[in-house]
């Protein structure tokens, strides 16, 4: 029996997807559920998985653009699997009669040309005079590019004063390119982005947080907390969250969308995640993160994170969210203007933690210190509420026991 394997809904709102990689070659054996093909869609990478055993036949190519019920391969389940990996015995040949050997006639012994005296040489490499020596230096050149005049090649004042560095293009280095296509997740991406600067008024906001109580929190307890958890980390993002939860309730347009004339606002917060994975920028929801404990924060942070490490986050992983939190610090970044995930309004920047010098009650002390940008959509967000908000994630972050913790760290963190 002939089975044709279509391509699966990866969502709804899904019509096309893309053949990333096939996992086997046309005319292998495949076993049931064994996973022979990666496709993107516009929101993620998923394996799409043999219905059933037998020889395949492949009906797309890698990069091509599919409809969501469209064949892609067919499985034969008549199909015989290979016995072993001995290969097949050849069959016999008959053998072949020997063409007959050309005759090798003996060559003539070539007369051989005489020989011809050197010619003197034109260039001199490494015998500039002394003074010819010093302006080369001088100049940078080395004399193996000058044509000296002098005796037998040798390289005079003259020569060496008249040298003009050369001005060419360097040779020698690589120059190869590389044109491939970009994955429909990378496409989508970059589509996003675009519409998200060109359909909306974006604006940035910059803060500053000084870490210090958060680093004291963590030194403190980190390790009691992974003890506790089962090795769960305490991480920063776990404050983050809860800091932007608190201020979302505060400033709830913060927590609203544009939806053509209308404005839509949430009364809870899904807080989006970017995070990296092997196929690209990926954002994952928590979901209802104001109900969450530190525990239950960090916990599904990893487990998403994971997911998107693995290439196995879904749709449905990333479906959603009213507001988003990137973390441009962990590679390193000082400072940016994040570009908000649409159709949300705003999005919460993380960065890199430097110590510096910063007043403190009238003298001047060493903090860690991490620079915020919060970028919003100034059709929905007023000037107010934006800088508001980023204040309140400020002081969250700079007072955790009292605003994060309801004073107590050890119940809050459930040691």
């Amino acid at each position: 029996m002939i089975l044709e394997m279509k391509v699966p809904s990866p969502g709804e709102s899904i019509k096309e997807v893309e053949i990333a990689t096939w996992l086997v070659k046309d005319g292998d054996y495949v076993e049931k559920d064994q996973a022979i093909a990666e496709v993107d869609s516009d929101k993620a990478t998923l394996e799409l998985p043999a219905e059933m055993s037998g020889i395949i036949t492949l009906k797309a190519e890698e990069g091509d653009a599919v409809a969501v019920g469209a064949v892609v391969c067919l499985i034969d389940t008549d199909g015989v699997k290979p016995a072993g990996d001995a290969p097949a015995a050849p069959a016999a040949e008959a053998p072949k009669a020997e063409a007959p050997k050309a005759e090798v006639k003996a060559e003539a012994p070539k007369a051989e040309p005489a020989p011809t005296a050197a010619p003197a040489a034109t260039y001199a490499t490494g015998t500039p005079s002394p003074a010819a020596r010093k302006i080369l230096d001088e100049k940078n050149i080395a004399p193996a590019t000058i044509s000296g005049t002098g005796k037998g090649g040798r390289i005079t004042k003259d020569d060496a004063v008249n040298a003009v560095p050369s001005m060419g293009t360097p040779t020698g280095g690589s120059r190869g390119s590389e044109r491939t296509k970009l994955s429909m997740l990378r496409r989508k991406v970059a589509e996003r982005l675009v519409a998200a600067k060109n359909e909306t008024a974006m604006l940035t906001t910059f803060n500053e947080v000084n870490m210090t109580p958060i680093n004291q929190i963590r030194n403190e307890y980190k390790d009691a907390f992974k003890a506790k958890h089962g090795g769960l980390g305490l991480g920063f993002m776990s404050f983050f969250t809860k800091a932007v939860t608190r201020a979302l309730q505060l400033y709830p347009d913060v927590n609203s969308m544009m939806d053509g004339d209308y404005k839509i606002a949430y009364d809870f917060a899904d807080i989006s995640i970017a995070v990296s994975g092997p196929k690209g920028l990926m954002v994952p929801v928590v979901r209802n993160a104001e109900l969450l404990t530190f525990r239950g924060i960090e916990a599904e942070i990893k487990r998403l994170a994971l997911r998107a490490r693995d290439g196995q986050i879904t749709v449905d992983d990333m479906t959603g969210g009213t507001f988003t939190i990137t973390n441009g610090g962990v590679f390193g970044s000082m400072l940016s203007t994040p570009i908000i995930n649409p159709p949300q309004s705003g999005i919460l920047g993380m960065h890199n933690i430097i110590e510096r010098p910063i007043a403190v009650n009238g003298k001047v002390e060493i903090h860690p210190m991490m620079y915020v940008a919060l970028s919003y959509d100034h059709r929905i967000i007023d000037g107010r509420e934006s800088v508001g908000f980023l204040v309140a994630v400020k002081e969250a972050l700079e007072n955790p026991v009292e605003l994060l913790m309801n004073g107590d760290a050890k119940r809050a963190l459930e040691l």
